[in-house]
């Protein structure tokens, strides 16, 4: 099991696939305990059928913090990213870590599954001068997709053994890019708006307010979700190249929408997972970070004719 011998400095990151949840407890106990020990501190981001026996394992001990599952993991990528940051600098001790048992939530969809293998990737680089050793636990029941990700996307793995490194992983830039996106059927429809050769972004803008306007869905996820493709749009006018087009569907309980213009940005597969420039948000270079927390799916994909941003969100 993972032991807390001197570390170097920067982020951790190990994956435990378990058969069940003895198994899990039997290498995640001692290793929260072994940090709380070494002087680490202790979080759990799990589901009720692991949190409950590891918590009874480490003897209820109030030093260990627990957060509902899905406050994290069901909230947006660059969400979760912030929030462990967050909770590093609250809780880990100057020289020390913070240790986090979080048992990733993947959904159901392709598209949910596409969003998370990318964030477990992406965390290897957004959180390497964090104060963090994640120890990513996955029941071995999960799809095989699922499954495969996570051996390309932890540089370590761990088992009731010991803690070794992780022959199949996969650099993070080289998994991302790689990573497939999704088909979105909407995008095979007759949209309800195509401009396609933009010219009047402010005129545009107002007919997309319009067209959410006649929508019936919850009024702060069409806001949300206009704020998106306004930043997206924005940025195709003012950074790509031109000519840049906007493209918007709308299904009952879905909105799609796509931006592209003819230029070759935003090639940073880590684009839009935190602000472009840092903290310091008087930089500007949100548009993409917004627009991955406003919506449920944003997929950048380049080819021949330039870059396009998907975004996308529903609702029941």
């Amino acid at each position: 099991m993972p032991g807390s011998d001197e570390v170097p400095p920067g982020y951790l990151h190990d994956a435990l696939v378990y058969d069940g949840v003895d198994d899990l407890v039997a290498v995640a106990a001692p290793w929260l305990l072994d940090g709380l020990a070494a002087g680490d501190a202790a979080l759990i981001a799990a589901g009720p059928a692991t949190t409950g026996p590891l918590r009874e394992a480490v003897g209820d001990d109030p030093r260990v913090v627990v957060v509902e599952r899905r406050s994290v993991y069901r909230a947006r990528t660059p969400t979760a990213i912030t929030t462990f940051r967050r909770f590093a600098a609250e809780h880990a001790a100057p020289g020390r870590r913070l240790r986090v048992v979080g048992e990733t939530d993947f959904g159901t969809t392709t598209a949910e599954w596409r969003e998370w293998q990318a964030y477990e990737a992406v965390v290897n680089v957004a959180f390497a001068a964090s104060p963090l050793w994640g120890l990513c636990v996955v029941d071995a029941a999960l799809p095989e997709p699922i499954l495969t990700s996570v051996r390309q996307t932890h540089p370590q793995l761990v088992t009731a053994s010991g803690r070794a490194v992780n022959p199949d992983f996969v650099d993070p830039a080289t998994y991302v890019r790689t990573l497939p996106v999704p088909v979105e059927p909407l995008e095979a429809t007759p949209p309800v708006l195509a401009d396609d050769r933009i010219t009047d972004y402010t005129g545009l803008r107002h007919t997309v307010r319009h067209l959410l306007e006649a929508v019936d869905g919850p009024p702060d996820l069409l806001e949300d979700f206009l704020m998106a493709v306004d930043e997206i749009t924005s940025n195709a006018v003012r950074h790509g190249a031109p000519p840049a087009g906007l493209r918007l569907w709308t299904a009952p309980g879905r909105l799609v929408a796509t931006v592209r213009d003819s230029g070759s940005g935003l090639d940073d597969p880590f684009a839009g997972y935190g602000p472009a420039h840092g903290q310091d948000l008087s930089h500007g270079g949100m548009g993409l970070w917004l627009a991955r927390q406003l919506c449920d799916h944003v997929a950048v994909r380049h080819d021949e004719h330039g870059v396009s941003v998907r975004l996308s969100t529903s609702w029941s």
